[in-house]
C-alpha cells in the first residue's frame, strides 16, 4: 500500500483528477489487477490553489436535475469552488473512474486537505 501526497497549487483540475484516478486504480503498481480496487491512496493538499484554463472559471457550470419536470438546478463553478473546492476536486475525480462497484471503496481513499 503506498501513499502518494499531491499538492495542488496551480495545478490544472482536469489534469489533476485524472492523475489521481490512475492512482487509486491502481494502475500505477506492476500487480494491477482491474477486477480489484488497489490499495495506494491519495493525500491532496491546498486544494483551494487548483486552477482552470481559459475562460472556465467563468462558463464552466454544473447541472443537478431533482426529479420533477422544470427542476433543473445550473451552479456556476465559480460559486461552487468558492464554497467547497474540495467537492470540485472529488467530482472530477469520481465521473474520471469506472462505474462499478469498485467505485465507492477506490473514492474512499481519497483525501483531500484544504488550506
Amino acid at each position: 500500500m503506498a501513499e502518494y501526497v499531491i499538492d495542488a497549487k496551480n495545478k490544472k483540475l482536469g489534469r489533476l483528477a485524472s492523475e489521481i484516478a490512475v492512482i487509486l486504480q491502481g494502475k500505477k503498481n506492476p500487480t494491477y489487477e482491474p477486477k480489484e480496487a488497489g490499495s495506494d491512496r491519495v493525500v491532496v493538499k491546498n486544494v483551494a490553489g487548483l486552477t482552470l484554463s481559459g475562460r472556465k472559471t467563468k462558463q464552466k457550470v454544473y447541472y443537478k436535475h431533482t426529479g420533477p419536470l422544470g427542476h433543473l438546478k445550473i451552479r456556476k463553478y465559480e460559486e461552487v469552488f468558492a464554497k467547497n473546492p474540495a467537492w470540485v476536486l472529488r467530482h472530477a475525480v469520481s465521473l474520471m473512474l469506472p462505474k462499478n462497484r469498485l467505485q465507492k471503496a477506490r473514492m474512499k481513499r481519497l483525501v483531500i486537505l484544504v488550506k
